[in-house]
């Protein structure tokens, strides 16, 4: 079955009772039991819920997986994979990264014990050099944010898998209809669901899809006994948001190209970062790895001015300043003041992220707005 195919069928069937073919907001906490423990599959909706389990179905054949796991956010779903680890455990991360993903291994899990190291990923002999036999889990992110850096998922992969150790992809920013880590080799990918795959703006959500029964055992696990679960009205969104998935990546990807491509012409434009540009130095592997190049790039200004770059933002009228991505509308973030600021200021500049950098999430408009937008924010 091929992608679009399956994100409008995949995971969803019509309600058995009326034949509807939207799966049903089940809004309740608990079911009726015919006698202890005697029940139909669900007894209480922190546990299980029949919409829930519609869209992690769906969730785990969009990655072609076997188990998908909803949580309540995306930095919920990375919650749960930290939890499987034990206080002198060490993981190694990519230093490009999230900063929210920064922000609960710095702050929340190393107080408790973990070791993480985070480490350029673009050489697979820097993952290499931090490796010891305490390490259990590499953490990547491809394409980065914000510097849309380009990493080797099978070369990290394949060395994990040679050594024993759990690899998990953060998938946010290209979703599963760009890429398919679990086809690489991957054990964990994780999504913020919030993003492309919600694709509306209008939920907040995570998931984890897994092969390996016994892990999916165990994160559902947590996923219960923490309860970090999202309701069945944000599973409906999502199920529905997941239908369009596959039009909806096309026109980001084609619009972000184009902008890019603009960008990079454009006088006062020091640098785009954009895996599709073939100046990119990920661009070769990208197309190795990738569908497509996505909706999300960054950009400096010549002379790297504060001032001028908070201008430029200020400035847009279509792309709105915001937090997120991956929504119809586009959207302008400034990664050190916003996404990264748990980040400290000398960690993002050891990275490259500088504060004058602007990311760009590229909404589904016509792109010929797009541009005009730019041009008279930028001048």
């Amino acid at each position: 079955m091929k992608f679009g195919t399956k994100a409008i069928h995949a995971g969803v069937e019509p309600d058995p009772t009326t034949g509807a073919i939207m799966t049903p907001i089940y809004q309740t906490s608990t079911y009726v039991q015919e006698s202890p423990g005697k029940h139909k599959g669900y007894e209480y909706s922190r546990t299980h819920n029949p919409t829930r389990t519609a869209l992690q179905n769906a969730l785990a054949a969009l990655e072609n997986g076997k188990h998908g796991i909803c949580y309540a956010s995306g930095l919920a779903a990375t919650d749960a994979v930290l939890k499987l680890f034990r206080p002198g455990d060490e993981i190694i991360a990519t230093n490009d990264i999230y900063g929210g993903t920064y922000r609960i291994m710095k702050r929340i899990f190393e107080p408790l014990g973990l070791v993480f190291h985070f480490v350029d990923m673009s050489d697979v002999d820097n993952i290499k050099k931090v490796c010891t036999a305490n390490t259990k889990l590499v953490w990547i992110e491809t394409p980065t944010n914000p510097l849309l850096r380009i990493i080797d998922i099978k070369a990290i992969t394949d060395l994990c898998r040679k050594k024993g150790i759990y690899s998990a992809v953060d998938n946010t920013f290209a979703s599963p209809y760009l890429q398919n880590p679990l086809d690489m080799g991957t054990d964990i990918v994780m999504h913020s669901v919030t993003k492309y795959l919600g694709g509306h703006s209008d939920t907040v959500m995570g998931a984890l899809i897994v092969n390996d029964d016994a892990l999916a055992k165990q994160l559902a696990f947590i996923q219960n006994a923490t309860g970090a679960v999202p309701g069945p009205q944000d599973c409906f969104l999502v199920l529905r948001g997941i239908k369009t998935l596959h039009i909806r990546m096309q026109r980001h990807c084609e619009n972000a190209m184009l902008v890019a491509q603009w960008l990079s012409c454009h006088p006062k434009v020091a640098n785009v970062y954009y895996p599709g540009l073939s100046s990119h130095p990920g661009h070769t592997l990208a197309k190795q790895q990738m569908r497509g190049f996505g909706g999300m790039l960054s950009f400096e200004l010549k002379g790297d001015i504060y001032g001028e770059a908070v201008a430029v933002m200020e400035n847009l009228k279509v792309f709105s300043l915001g937090e997120s991505l991956g929504g119809v509308e586009s959207l302008c973030t400034h990664p050190a003041s916003m996404t990264h600021a748990s980040i400290p200021k000398e960690e993002r500049e050891k990275v490259g992220l500088k504060d004058t950098l602007i990311r760009l999430s590229v909404g589904i408009e016509d792109v010929e707005d797009l541009i005009a937008d730019l041009a008279q924010a930028i001048g």
